[in-house]
């Protein structure tokens, strides 16, 4: 059950990118790799400087080169082919310098990005409260995964392709000036001087392109992220076949899940149809452009040529100078599709973030909400305690239970009531209600939901000691956990790392779901209908173990008629509360 409809946190898809981007590097200025991202980027500028400056220089090459071919100079053509291969090498050094420094930064920043958005999303109950919080808290998985691993990737590559843009365009800049800044055209009987005219023709060729690309390629962005929504729907719902195979085929439901795949990945192809559709389409002015760009740059450069202001190598050096700079002037027409991508990956994974950061997810519950409180230690208490779901209000028919440690107390829940959300709710998950509960001050409260426990991947040992170290209990305790919840049979298996979900019958997970608490022996113990599941013989022996947990104070949800009434000392009960809830106080 989730919060409110109307009070579903929506996508924030209308915050500009600068400030999506401002509040990535604020997360990034306090990660623990801060210093070595700064280091890198600092690198990186370094290198892509020096790489300007080998091109500029291997521009200027071009001049005597082709001269000396003009002219049928060996001896000068030997000359500049040694000359060619000094720079040539030099740039091949930093080429390979760019490309490690490149890769090493998508590493750093995807270590720093993860480990944020990861941190917040493991805070205490936040992982929950974002799973209820509607469209934004699907599949956070993949925005943690596959969202910020193609988002440092084009990051990089296109921060470092801005830059060397960047710097090559400031470069040439001065040399297109150079070489045409007395350029004038015979018109109308008279001279009109056009100072620095391949300068502007660079430039006004290069703007011409990126505005015509943006308009083919605008509609990228919402494509792209749809068609990420869409995948990550598909990805789920194969994840969650594989997880329930089992009742899949003990119910023949094959064909049903086919149809439910089916449905998602017609959803994948008919977005990644329109994607293709709007690529195809900004093909034609990328493509187009890169065709003229074959022959623009002698075009231009040629009136000086056949004017006589430049020689054959100075053509050939206008031209290359030219290509330099209109080349790092389309870099938006060139990189149009892949910003696009990276503009989708950036809301996904920025949106995220800031739903994780706010306070929204725990604002969502109208109306009241129930209190949370620390109270004295060995006493764990709730008053005039309601719980708000669909079908109404349910509370308490006390106006206020106490629970001493050491003491264990049943509440019954009545036809009809929501006895996992009183669980979900004194565990803080829930606070759609109202009342108050009090907990003991700096006494840890040990959850059991219904069903299996979580076990984690590990050794044996480290389930039953989570979330603890398992170097905290020694072995002989985790033997006595064990054969007090008869696994005697795993005792030689407790550091043996394997998929215990898959290896232990469910039966076994539910008694070693028993035996970390046997282990672990916390203040507190909360259990959700925890023994339905037991046989005679299982149940007589749980009750006697936790009959052993004298300091520990225990509250189960559930029903009553079984071996384990001998453990509580009070019962209450779960019923309807007599008003009626209004519909838009419904969560």
């Amino acid at each position: 059950m989730s919060a409110s409809p109307e009070n579903h946190v929506e996508p924030v898809a209308k915050a500009g990118v600068f400030r999506q981007v401002g509040e990535l590097l604020g997360a990034l200025r306090v990660s623990p790799v801060a210093k070595k991202l700064v280091v890198l980027m600092s690198a990186i500028v370094v290198v892509v400087g020096l790489t300007a400056y080998g091109q500029i220089e291997l521009n200027s090459w071009n001049k005597p080169f082709y001269d000396a071919i003009s002219r049928r100079d060996l001896s000068e053509f030997i000359v500049q082919v040694g000359v060619f291969a000094v720079i040539a090498g030099a740039l091949l050094v930093l080429n390979v310098a760019q490309r490690w420094l490149g890769e090493t930064l998508q590493l750093r920043l995807r270590e720093a990005v993860v480990n944020d958005l990861v941190g917040l999303w493991l805070q205490p109950r936040r992982a929950f409260w974002l799973q209820a919080s509607g469209p934004m808290g699907a599949h956070p998985d993949q925005r943690m995964h596959e969202d910020t691993l193609k988002l440092c990737d084009l990051s990089v590559n296109l921060g470092v392709g801005l830059l060397q843009s960047a710097m090559l365009f400031g470069s040439f800049a001065s040399v297109l000036w150079v070489l045409s800044k007395d350029f004038s055209i015979f018109f109308n009987g008279q001279d009109h001087v056009l100072p620095g005219f391949m300068l502007w023709a660079a430039i006004a060729y290069a703007v011409a392109g990126s505005l015509v690309t943006y308009w083919v390629g605008n509609g990228l962005i919402s494509r792209n992220a749809e068609r990420y929504a869409r995948e990550g729907e598909l990805r789920f719902s194969l994840t969650r076949i594989n997880e329930h195979l089992d009742g899949i085929s003990l119910a023949g439901g094959e064909t049903d899940e086919k149809r439910r795949v089916a449905v998602h990945f017609g959803d994948v192809l008919r977005a990644t149809s329109r994607v293709v559709l709007g690529l195809t389409n900004l093909t034609w002015a990328t493509a187009g452009f890169g065709w003229v760009t074959v022959i623009a740059p002698t075009l231009v450069a040629a009136p000086l040529y056949f004017s006589g202001k430049v020689s054959f190598g100075g053509l050939m050096m206008a031209a290359a100078a030219f290509t330099q700079a209109q080349s790092s002037l389309r870099w938006f027409v060139d990189n149009f599709s892949i910003i696009a991508d990276w503009r989708a990956t950036l809301l996904r994974v920025t949106d995220l973030r800031r739903m994780l950061a706010s306070d929204d997810l725990e604002a969502q519950a109208g109306g009241s909400r129930v209190a949370y409180e620390e109270g004295e230690a060995g006493t764990l208490a709730m008053k005039a305690l309601e719980v708000r779901s669909w079908s109404g209000h349910d509370r308490l028919d006390v106006p206020a239970l106490v629970v001493q440690r050491g003491q264990c107390a049943l509440i019954l829940g009545t036809p009809g009531t929501e006895k996992t959300l009183l669980f979900r709710a004194i565990a803080g998950l829930w606070p759609w209600g109202s009342g108050t509960v009090r907990r003991p001050d700096g006494e840890t409260i040990h959850y059991m939901p219904r069903g299996t426990p979580y076990i984690p991947r590990g050794t044996l040992a480290e389930v039953l000691s989570y979330a603890m170290e398992p170097t905290t209990y020694p072995r002989e305790a985790m033997v006595a956990a064990l054969e007090s919840v008869g696994l005697q049979r795993l005792e030689p298996l407790l550091d043996r790392t394997a998929r215990w979900e898959s290896e232990l019958s469910m039966d076994e997970q539910l008694r070693l779901g028993f035996a970390r608490v046997v282990l672990q022996a916390p203040p507190w113990l909360v259990m959700d209908e925890a023994f339905g599941a037991f046989d005679d013989d299982t149940l007589e022996l749980i009750v006697s173990a936790l009959g052993k947990l004298t300091r520990t104070g225990i509250i189960h949800i559930g029903s009553a008629g079984g071996a384990h009434d001998r453990l509580f000392t009070q019962v209450v009960h779960l019923v309807k509360a007599p008003h009626a809830v209004p519909e838009e106080q419904r969560p």
